[in-house]
């Protein structure tokens, strides 16, 4: 069994509510009933339209993209940016940037790393509460999908660290 980052109930996932990686986290504290949040463009602009309201976001003042990644960024004890190429572009790329400006801690996960690389940086920067980022799911098909077999397989909720055959770590990542 991989090791993995065990999540008490005052742990939060932010993210910006963009398609892809920044909605699979979401959608996965939904799916396990971890506290989420964080900021959106205003008028909760997205590439596909305005962001559902199921997503507990806060509008920023303006609707730029920069705006609400640095704020998640600020917000957040540490940031995870997900995608499927060995080198950040874009605006993965600028979130890296922030989070080095700002000195917030960040980890670039991609297929090529293990979950366990993931569990580790949580546990040394003692984080509570996570900014999700990374890709568009049109800019990278199955991100989403990545995104959440990846947290299936690095996290667990402190309620359900202790029950008998409550995580399923057989899943690949593609």
């Amino acid at each position: 069994m991989n090791p993995v980052y065990v999540i008490s109930d005052d742990f939060k996932m932010v993210a910006g509510g963009q398609t892809g990686a920044d909605q699979a986290g979401l959608d996965w504290a939904i799916a396990n009933g971890v506290a989420h949040g964080g900021w959106c463009p205003k008028g909760r602009r997205s590439e596909d339209g305005p962001i559902d309201l199921c997503y507990q976001l806060k509008e920023t003042p303006n609707s730029k993209y920069l705006e609400r990644t640095e704020w998640n960024v600020r917000d957040s004890d540490a940031t995870v940016i997900f995608t499927l190429d060995e080198k950040l572009d874009g605006g993965s790329k600028k979130t890296a940037e922030i989070a080095k400006r700002l000195n917030k801690p960040y980890i670039h996960i991609r297929p090529r790393v293990s979950p366990t690389c993931l569990v580790k940086f949580l546990e040394r920067h003692q984080v509570k509460t996570l900014n999700i980022a990374g890709k568009r799911e049109t800019s990278a098909p199955g991100i989403g999908l990545f995104v959440n077999i990846t947290l299936n397989q690095s996290l667990v909720l402190a309620s359900s660290a202790n029950a008998p055959n409550s995580i399923n770590h057989d899943e690949s990542i593609a």
